[in-house]
Formats: structure tokens, C-alpha cells, sequence
């Protein structure tokens, strides 16, 4: 593993997911098959309305009350935009095995740590707030500050303009081992999250480990709280 870490050069920066990594995804197609059962509303024509405009709420060009109109409130509903609202919000959960993890690596290893995660405004605000993600994350490149989302190569390049560290330093963290291969070609180091046991060995393997008894007594398996 020192070997390893050594030949790929000292990692200074992390970026990583939000939705699938630190928390549970905010407004998937489970929690969309959720909304529309719990408030009774048809499912098809649902998902049909956000596929259509899913990608303009998360490159932050349309509000939360917009995509409301467009996807749920287009007809007159037996409940009231602020319930359906509540519930969105309420979907999501945190992994605080892998909040903790990433906080100590980053003072472990005087990491910054940057996310990289597609969220319209208002979820994402939330999201952070709730979870008090400013404590780990030094600066969140959302699609909806960008106005870019993942898989666009122009978003990876914005983070790395950003944070102002080679490439081959930073290691990127997702869910999605599509956008691992992005960043990959770019230069970085990649990591497709699938627990919490195998990223912390993957981790490792890049130099960054924590003390033996760090995770002894914690689950490792991914159990959302909320």
C-alpha cells in the first residue's frame, strides 16, 4: 500500500459525491415512486414530466417552484405544494460512517475536500444545511452553482480549476463508475463507492489510512439515519 502511494505521488484533495456517498440520493426514482404513492399521483406520467425537466432543475436554470408546477402541481392536487415539499426534503438520509471517515482523513492528512454532486438549489441547500456538510466539504461545485452536471467533462475541469491541484493528487469518490472514468481521464485518481469497508480499503491503498481501531465498533455496512 506505501509502495503503491508512493508511485502515484502525495494525495493533497478529494472530491466527492453527495447523493450515494455522504447521503442518500435526494430525489431518485425510488423517492419519486414513494412521492407519487403516498399522494396518489400517476406514476408514468410523473416520471415522464421530471425526465423532461430534471437536467435544467439541476443545472440550477429552474427553480424548485417551477419544476413543482411543471412535474406535480400542472393540475389541481388534494394536497398543498408545501406537504408535497416536506415529503421531498424528508427523503433523504446520511451515512455518518462515511461523514466521519472523510472528516478525520481531512485532518489527518490536511486534505481539502471538494463535492461534486448534481442537486437543484433548494434540495441542496437543504442537504448541506441539515447535515452540516460544511464541515467536511471546503467547496461545493453543484451543478446548480455551475450550471454544469455530471457526466459534462466541463464540470470536472470547473473542480479542478477550482481547487488548484494536479490531477494525479486528487481522488475522486462516486457512486457511479461512469463518472469515475470521467475523472480518470482527466488525470485523477478514481474510487466507484460501493460500501463503506471496500472505499476505506481503496483508501488505504492510496496512502490514506486510519488508525487500526478507526471503524472496529461501526457497521460496514451503509444504514442511512436520518
Amino acid at each position: 500500500m506505501e509502495q503503491r502511494a508512493r508511485q502515484l505521488g502525495d494525495i493533497r484533495c478529494l472530491f466527492l459525491d453527495i447523493g450515494g456517498v455522504l447521503l442518500t440520493n435526494g430525489w431518485d426514482h425510488l423517492a419519486r415512486k414513494r412521492a407519487a404513492a403516498n399522494f396518489d399521483i400517476d406514476w408514468p406520467e410523473m416520471e415522464l414530466r421530471h425526465n423532461i425537466n430534471v437536467g435544467t432543475l439541476e443545472e440550477g436554470k429552474l427553480s424548485l417552484e417551477e419544476y413543482l408546477a411543471r412535474v406535480i402541481f400542472y393540475q389541481e392536487r388534494h394536497f398543498t405544494r408545501g406537504q408535497f415539499r416536506e415529503f421531498m426534503f424528508d427523503q433523504s438520509a446520511s451515512y455518518p460512517e462515511m461523514i466521519e471517515l472523510f472528516s478525520k482523513l481531512k485532518a489527518n492528512y490536511n486534505l481539502k475536500i471538494f463535492a461534486l454532486s448534481n442537486e437543484g438549489r433548494e434540495l441542496n441547500a437543504h442537504r448541506i444545511e441539515r447535515y452540516r456538510l460544511e464541515g467536511v466539504i471546503d467547496a461545493f461545485v453543484s451543478s446548480c452553482f455551475i450550471h454544469l452536471r455530471k457526466p459534462d467533462l466541463a464540470m470536472f475541469e470547473v473542480a479542478l480549476d477550482i481547487a488548484q491541484v494536479p490531477a494525479a493528487q486528487i481522488i475522486f469518490v462516486d457512486n457511479t463508475s461512469m463518472f469515475v472514468q470521467i475523472a480518470k481521464s482527466l488525470g485523477m485518481q478514481g474510487i466507484v463507492h460501493t460500501g463503506y469497508q471496500a472505499t476505506v480499503l481503496e483508501l488505504g491503498a492510496f496512502g490514506l489510512q486510519m488508525d487500526e481501531s478507526f471503524g472496529t465498533d461501526t457497521q460496514l455496512a451503509l444504514y442511512p439515519q436520518s
